[in-house]
């Protein structure tokens, strides 16, 4: 078993057909990029029910029903996943954007913030919280990424996995709510997998897009920050339209 390989993401995705939700990030081939990708999945008909949508005056990233009318309960699936405080990029898959962004805001940290969130209320599942974030300083970046999970069937208790990454070219780590389908479906139970990150943004955003399940994905957005402008790539996909 070789612990420092990479995986293309494609292949990842394209042999499951429920990872859920999911946080990329890492830095380009040619160490130019600091890159973070969020896509989200749903079966249910409130769950799919979702359009991305980019404020053009913060490209911050905020989750809003496709269609009002047919909204369920919005309190797990209409959020904030990405945020920015000064050098900071935040993205989750839930409000502990919020909680990251406040934390950070007042000079504490990321893990501080997630000490005072846990999983999802949503038994049998019990959906992972997952969270990144970038760090950009002296023209590099460092990032990390959270799991706050069950720690057993009942929901009794809350487990926190943080992990903190050099930013590698070429290299980068992909952490998702879900191993699979399922019924419940089973959380998230590794370490963040290693991914091989390319330069090219659409070649990168065309990978992972086109080998999520098609029935169950619903919007994905990917941004690429350069390190020595600052200037930003982005691009966003909705399946609803």
């Amino acid at each position: 078993m070789n612990v420092y390989e990479t995986h293309n993401i494609g292949t990842l995705l394209s042999g499951n057909t429920y990872p859920g939700r999911g946080v990329i990030m890492g830095k380009s081939a040619d160490g130019r990029y600091a890159v973070t990708a969020y896509f989200i999945m749903g079966r249910s008909a409130n769950s799919r029910n979702r359009v991305f949508v980019e404020k053009p005056d913060t490209h911050e990233v905020i989750i809003y029903p496709f269609d009002a009318s047919k909204v369920e309960d919005p309190s797990l699936i209409i959020y904030s996943p990405i945020r920015v405080w000064e050098n900071k990029l935040i993205v989750t898959n839930g409000n502990q954007t919020d909680t990251v962004y406040d934390f950070v805001r007042e000079g504490k940290s990321f893990e501080e913030a997630l000490e005072t969130r846990c999983f999802e209320p949503d038994p049998p599942n019990f959906t992972p919280r997952i969270s990144g974030m970038i760090t950009f300083k002296d023209g590099d970046f460092i990032y990390k990424m959270s799991i706050l999970k069950s720690a057993d069937a009942e929901g009794t208790a809350c487990n926190r996995h943080t992990y903190s990454y050099a930013a590698l070219p070429g290299l980068g780590h992909f952490i998702h709510t879900y191993m699979c389908d399922g019924n419940p479906i089973p959380t998230f139970c590794t370490e963040p997998e290693r991914i091989y990150i390319p330069n090219d943004i659409d070649a990168f955003t065309a990978d992972i897009w086109n080998n999520l399940n098609e029935q169950n994905k619903i919007s994905m957005y990917v941004r690429y920050v350069d390190l020595e402008t600052g200037e930003e790539q982005n691009r966003m996909i909705n399946k609803n339209k």
